[in-house]
């Protein structure tokens, strides 16, 4: 088990290894869109990891294609879809304008 952090609401989960970012955010209750099913196809799930990004699965070719094509981007940047929560503590900021 992991701890995911949620910001801005600093609310607070354990999360099993392996789960999608977007998995655990939807069973937290907090709200995320995600158009595409988990696909890496909408971008619609970017959000910011803001402490852990080394905890997470590798970004793969999909998700990079992706996240090319969409405003805002920076090194922080994953689509929670896509990123694989590891052992170890992870912070994320989901964005206002998704």
């Amino acid at each position: 088990m992991s701890m995911l952090t949620i910001q801005p609401s600093g609310q607070t989960i354990d999360v099993p290894a392996g789960t999608t970012l977007l998995a655990a955010i939807l069973q937290s209750g907090v709200s995320l869109g995600h158009k595409c099913d988990g696909k890496a196809e909408c971008g619609s799930c970017h959000l910011y990891v803001l402490e852990g990004r080394k905890s997470l699965s590798r970004t793969q070719r999909e998700e990079n294609n992706k996240l090319d094509t969409i405003v805002g981007v920076s090194s922080k940047s994953r689509l929670a879809c896509q990123a694989k929560i590891g052992d170890e503590p992870v912070t994320i900021e989901l964005l206002s304008f998704v």
